[in-house]
Order: C-alpha cells, then structure tokens, then sequence
C-alpha cells in the first residue's frame, strides 16, 4: 500500500514540474527571442536564426532558476492536494505532513542529481553553441577571446589589419609564453613576436625577453624589455575566465588540472563546483520551504497570504543568493562558503519550520 501512495504522490509531483518547466521554458524562449530578434533586425538573417539560438540559450537559464522553479512548482502540488482533500486521505493511510514532505524532498533532490549529471552536459554544449554563433554576427566586437586545451587566443581587429595572439596561460596580471601574429589588410603576415611574458594590466603591454621578428623588411631583433600597443583586454579576459556556463560539471572536474594550467584560477573553479554540488540540496530545501509556507495552512484563506508571502521570499532568496556570491567574489568571505551561505540559511528557517508543520 505505501508504495502505491508513493507512486501516486511521486507522479503527480512529477506531471506538475514538467508543467512549471515547460511553462518557464515557453516564456523564456519568447522573452528571449525579442530580445535576439532586435540584436538581429538589421543584419538580414532569417526568423530561424535567433529562434534556434534562443532554444540553445534559455535551458541553460532554466537549469539556473530549477530551485525556484521547483519551490512554486511545490507549493502549488501542495495547495493542489489539500484543495482536493488528497492530503487528508493520505493521512488516514499513517502519512504525515512531515513524511510527504521528505518523500517530495528526496525525489526533489534525485531530480537535482539527474539535472546535474544527465542535463547539465547538454546545457553547456548548448550555450558553447549559442556563443559561438552570436559571434559570428556581433558587429561591435573589436575583438575575439576564447580558451582551449592550447591555452589563450585573442583575435583583435583595427583599421590596418588584425593581430592574433596566443599566450600558453595567464597568471593574475600577466601572460606566459606569448605568441603575437600581425597580418595586414590582405591577410598576410607583416610581424611575429614572441615573449616570455607580457603584462597587460595596461596599455602598452610591458614584454620581456621579446624576439621581434620584421618579416617586410626581413628583420629580427631581440629586446630584453618590450613595450607592446594594442587594446586593455585584461578585464575581458578576466570575464572569460569567469564565464563557466560553457563546462559542464563533469568536465569541470575532469580537466580541472588542465582548466587551472591554462589560467583560470582555483579560486573561480572550486566556487563553479560547489555550486554543482550544492543544485540537489538547494532543490531538497526549497521543497521543505514550500510545504511550510502551504501544507501547514489550515484555512483556505491563509493560502493566498502564505503564497504573496512565499513568492516574496523566494525573491529574497534569489538576491540573497547573489549578494553572497558578491561578498565570496570580493574577498569579504570564502568563495566556497558565499555558495553554501544561503543554503545554511534556509537550513536554519526550515529546521524551525518543520517541527510546527509536523504537529499540525
């Protein structure tokens, strides 16, 4: 008998996830979608450009926004049962409101491990796509910066041509082994420079141990120190660094080693994988926080104050969330512990929560 009750609380809660998600997926993609359509107005493509890249971009938001997505999604499957009298047939089988509620939970918190491992992969693969794309028609972009197992590439453009430039990885302030192509109009190559390092904090770089290399008037020349003029990219560089949407966390943990040889920092890596790791536990708790605020509610005019004053603080939460990752960011706390803050928080709220949701 328990495992039908299970069965039948488990796929109800189910058919109303899939429905909040599919509800944030449609608004999201049309939201989305004037929004690429505007990027895209004047340069002559057809609708099914910015409508595939909207498809690619808004799952990775969805997968960001699954804990609050989840919370309204239970407190509506909550409120649902008790309309219909389920709850209390529930009940009179032994099932107590603390009981359903860890049986949401932990089915909450598998969900949050099968986003983590089966959709999180494709996610990333989407939004690599998805930025990889846009580029290509981005009119304003002076210059193009991406990572891979070579390490750092820079593709930059000006009036007399464009310089490419590979740096084997970047340490705070300064690039290693850097490699600098100057081609001219006609896509040949005017200048080669190589430097063991060059630090770019500002413009002209300052380069040192340079062999410079003069290919119009067949020259090569050697400079101990080496003044370098091109564009103050390190903010942008630091951005790209910071920019993980694109590692799913599988691959993260992977190539951790490698992702750290070629310049992003421990610091940001170790930050991205707790908030991996933390999805699951963020789904568990949000879950125990919905059913405080419904399935503790005993008349029905309570439910639509518990549920301004829910949304209220799941708003609350979600900069609460951001300003903890700020504090992290800004040195003020760990990383790790700004990732884990509000989790603890709500932890606290619900522990107290709970026991008044379980008498009634």
């Amino acid at each position: 008998m328990n495992n039908i009750i299970n069965k039948y609380l488990l796929v109800n809660y189910l058919k109303i996830v899939l429905n909040f998600l599919l509800v944030f997926l449609c608004l999201g993609i049309i939201l989305n979608l004037f929004e690429e359509i505007e990027f895209f107005k004047d340069l002559g493509v057809s609708f099914s450009i910015p409508f595939i890249l909207s498809l690619s971009f808004i799952p990775a938001l969805i997968l960001e926004l699954l804990p609050f997505i989840i919370f309204l999604a239970t407190m509506f499957y909550f409120l649902k049962l008790k309309k219909n009298k389920d709850l209390l047939s529930v009940k009179i089988f032994g099932y107590s409101n603390l009981k359903i509620t860890f049986i949401i939970a932990l089915f909450a918190f598998i969900i949050g491990c099968f986003s983590l491992f089966a959709l999180n992969p494709i996610t990333s693969t989407l939004i690599k796509y998805y930025e990889i794309e846009k580029s290509k028609y981005a009119r304003d972009v002076g210059h193009l910066i991406s990572v891979n197992k070579n390490g750092l590439w820079v593709n930059e453009n000006n009036e007399n041509g464009y310089k490419i430039i590979n740096a084997e990885k970047l340490i705070d302030d300064k690039l290693e082994n850097v490699s600098i192509y100057v081609f001219n109009k006609d896509h040949k190559v005017i200048q080669r420079i190589e430097a063991k390092s060059a630090l770019i904090l500002e413009n002209p770089w300052q380069m040192k141990e340079v062999y410079f290399y003069d290919f119009v008037n067949d020259e090569k020349n050697y400079y101990e120190y080496y003044e370098f003029k091109t564009e103050k990219i390190l903010d942008k560089i630091n951005s790209l660094y910071r920019n993980l949407n694109t590692l799913s966390f599988i691959g993260l943990v992977r190539n951790y080693n490698k992702l750290h040889t070629i310049g992003y920092s421990k610091r940001i890596l170790n930050e991205q994988i707790h908030k991996f790791i933390s999805l699951p536990f963020f789904l568990f708790l949000m879950v125990v926080l919905s059913s405080i605020f419904t399935i503790g509610t005993i008349k029905a005019k309570q439910n639509y104050y518990y549920i301004v004053l829910s949304i209220l603080i799941s708003v609350i939460i979600f900069y609460f969330k951001d300003l903890s990752i700020a504090l992290g960011q800004t040195g003020k706390i760990s990383l790790t512990l700004s990732v884990w803050m509000p989790l603890i928080v709500i932890s606290l709220f619900c522990s107290i929560g709970i026991i008044q949701i379980n008498e009634k």
